[in-house]
């Protein structure tokens, strides 16, 4: 439409301003009162989770860093008093004679046990899958050994693994002579390692069982009619469609392994001479049978940053592989 079926056109600086006009102009930027409100609603719904992360995760964080810089002995709690001492802890937790091998068994455990954990808990629930009678209620029964407390599992399989326990009995029954699994240096650690497998490969089981039951079924029957084989259709279809699953659950077994204390010192106390020792373990030999609470939380930080390192490595090169 033209400027002259319109009339003269208007001077909008002559127009008489409404109310609230220039307060509104000069306030475009700001924010209006109900969206100030809904910030205020939305922080008081964030506070509560930033006050739980504070006080669970943050505080015990950051007061272990500086239980590691400072000289915080038995002492302190009557005193009050922990001299500043900077890195020393850290020093002398690395120099201890049995870092090398507590980080080697640390990492042996939580690398064997978690690969057999996955392998053998992706067969179980490839197994439980199929229909056959009692399939439902067997995988039901396979969690109960994840439900039994640590320490009782623990107490159990030391009682078997003594050298005139069941196990070598059953060994003896064959034919072979079974060795002293948790007083020989040679098979203590492989003990701790099949304890621990044994106590997390039904969690491993059920988990990766409930991420098969969600693989769409129509994907599978149309690789089927295009003539992929069983292992085919695994390789190509099923595990893809789960690895998210199972990236999680690598990660969630990486940091519950490398700190994991109950079994050790049940089983074998970091014996037979120091054989079995982790870095979990003189973490807690430092704070509560030396109470050299510096060193321990020293050992304790070790520790995480070894866990935080294995875990971004791994969650870095899952997702590579994602995308690729």
């Amino acid at each position: 439409m033209s400027e002259t079926t319109m009339g003269p056109a208007v001077d909008a600086t002559r127009l008489p301003q409404a109310p609230g006009g220039a307060a509104q102009r000069r306030g475009s930027g700001a924010a209006g009162p109900l969206e100030r409100r809904r910030n205020r609603a939305n922080l008081m719904l964030l506070l509560p989770a930033v006050l739980f992360i504070g006080l669970f995760l943050a505080y015990p964080l950051g007061y272990g860093i500086y239980m590691s810089l400072v000289d915080f002995t038995s002492g302190t709690f009557l005193t009050g008093e922990a001299p500043f001492v900077g890195f020393a802890n850290y020093a002398e937790a690395i120099g201890s004679a049995h870092f090398g091998r507590a980080l080697r068994n640390t990492l042996l455990i939580t690398i064997v046990s978690l690969a057999i954990q996955m392998s053998g808990g992706l067969l179980l629930a490839l197994y439980f899958q199929r229909d056959f009678p009692g399939s439902r209620w067997m995988s039901t029964v396979l969690l109960l050994p994840w439900l039994v407390p640590l320490i009782i599992t623990a107490t159990t399989w030391r009682w078997m693994l003594q050298g005139n326990g069941i196990i070598n009995q059953l060994l003896a029954g064959i034919g072979i002579d079974g060795p002293s699994w948790l007083a020989d240096s040679s098979w203590a650690i492989w003990a701790i390692i099949g304890v621990n497998t044994w106590a997390g490969l039904p969690f491993m089981a059920t988990i990766l069982g409930a991420a098969l039951r969600n693989v769409p079924h129509e994907l599978e029957e149309a690789a089927t009619l295009d003539g992929a084989g069983y292992w085919r259709r695994l390789w190509s279809i099923t595990l893809p469609q789960i690895m998210p699953v199972m990236l999680v659950m690598t990660i969630l077994g990486i940091i519950a392994t490398l700190k994991v204390l109950d079994l050790v010192l049940a089983l074998t106390g970091g014996g037979p001479a120091n054989s079995t020792q982790t870095l979990a373990l003189l973490s807690y030999d430092s704070s509560f049978r030396h109470f050299n609470f510096g060193v321990g939380a020293a050992f304790g930080n070790v520790l995480l940053v070894v866990t935080i390192i294995i875990a971004a490595v791994y969650a870095w090169l899952s997702r590579r592989e994602e995308a690729n």
